[in-house]
């Protein structure tokens, strides 16, 4: 038996809490003979940050990493899985179609591409270059421009910029593509979600939404399809807890075929290089049905606990203020954020810094005025080893 079968076989016969108690105790006792990163001059470190790309989002469970063992051992048809899963995801997450993208970002792109090509082998040859026959405008809100729609101009389109319902309505003409919508802006646009789908639908526009950081709540899988969004899109690897490189595309099923051929296997296509494989599908689906089917309720009295625990501890530390919140959409989970006055003598960078420069790293977020956390991401037992270390370098930087 390999190291890895060992690894695995460890982790499968683990509870899901237990095998994330500690991923490191149950690799221990000969079964991983290196330290990996220890090699390489890494640290790894304590998320109290979140889901972000840059620290490699989420852990997955024992399942999903047996899941991507068994898929790692045997050969099949990368088109014949991405069907079948597909049609599993689709049934699971109540809308008409599914598939396995590499990441959000990707499932944008070939979103997109679906739209303008409609899955014309031609057609989705001569994009982004070449748009010749194809609709090539799509209508944003100015409020929802962010970095993320890059994977739109991927396609070679225009962004179409808007603010009100009836500056939109104006710019629909007959080369109008798509209407993009950015699901963590909707309190601040000036046309809500449900409006947006009303006005494409009377226009015969598709509407494409980004909920990419938007699980949980696990309603949202299927909350925008259900609205009426045609294309909507999700991250694997954030509070899904699937492989950190996969994301889904989900919608309507005609869409969902045409992204298909433009993706890969495909050759000479926008989304050849947005390659997908079986390890993650199949990896994708089984953390989508462990996702379901976890006590969510549990989770979120955790995270409650876990949070008041650290906000108990720095605030016990006199100048010290701290905030608990749920950001309304995005990121969704119980949050801290942790300010004071000028009896600390350290900036909220530099206690940040101070936290990832101890033993053991901590990772946090935060601007100039505070140092922001939460906990959804630890694992147990974390949060007090956080709530210790903060707690101290606050009462030293209040002695300096």
């Amino acid at each position: 038996m390999t190291v890895r079968r060992q690894v695995l076989k460890t982790l499968a016969a683990l509870p899901l809490t237990g095998a994330l108690a500690h991923p490191s105790r149950a690799l221990a006792a000969g079964e991983v003979p290196r330290d990996y990163f220890k090699e390489l001059g890494l640290r790894t470190f304590i998320n109290a940050a979140g889901t972000y790309t840059a620290l490699t989002a989420s852990l997955m469970p024992p399942e999903v990493i047996q899941a991507i063992q068994y898929a790692s051992l045997q050969y099949v048809r990368l088109e014949d899985l991405q069907e079948k899963v597909g049609a599993r995801l689709a049934q699971l997450l109540r809308c008409e179609g599914a598939m396995v993208t590499a990441g959000a970002a990707s499932a944008i792109t070939l979103g997109t591409a679906a739209v303008i090509t409609g899955g014309d082998p031609d057609k989705a040859r001569r994009i982004p270059n070449d748009l010749t026959g194809m609709k090539s405008e799509v209508i944003i809100q100015k409020s929802h421009r962010v970095g993320y729609d890059h994977a739109i101009r991927n396609c070679g389109v225009t962004l179409i910029e808007v603010e009100t319902r009836k500056e939109l309505e104006n710019a629909i003409n007959e080369n109008t593509a798509m209407m993009w919508f950015y699901n963590n802006q909707n309190p601040i646009g000036k046309i809500r979600d449900e409006e947006f789908v009303a006005i494409g639908r009377k226009y015969g526009i598709p509407t494409f939404n980004d909920c990419a950081a938007d699980v949980p709540p696990v309603e949202n899988l299927w909350k925008y399809t259900a609205m009426g969004f045609d294309l909507v899109c999700f991250s694997g690897g954030k509070g899904i807890r699937g492989p950190q490189s996969a994301g889904l595309l989900l919608g309507r099923k005609d869409l969902i075929e045409a992204a298909r051929r433009n993706a890969p296997p495909h050759g000479d296509t926008v989304g050849r290089g947005m390659k997908v494989n079986k390890e993650e599908i199949l990896g994708m689906l089984v953390a989508i049905e462990v996702y379901l089917a976890r006590d969510h309720k549990a989770d979120w009295e955790r995270w409650e606990k876990q949070i008041q625990l650290i906000h108990d501890a720095v605030s016990s530390v006199p100048g010290v203020s701290t905030h608990i919140h749920v950001p309304e959409i995005a990121n969704h989970v119980p949050s801290l954020k942790i300010t004071w006055n000028s009896r600390i003598k350290a900036t909220p960078e530099e206690i940040r810094t101070a936290l990832r420069d101890g033993h053991p790293s901590i990772e946090t977020v935060g601007g100039r005025e505070s140092v922001d956390l939460t906990t959804w991401m630890m694992l147990p037992g974390e949060e007090r080893i956080v709530a210790e270390r903060l707690r101290d370098l606050l009462k030293q930087a209040a002695k300096s």
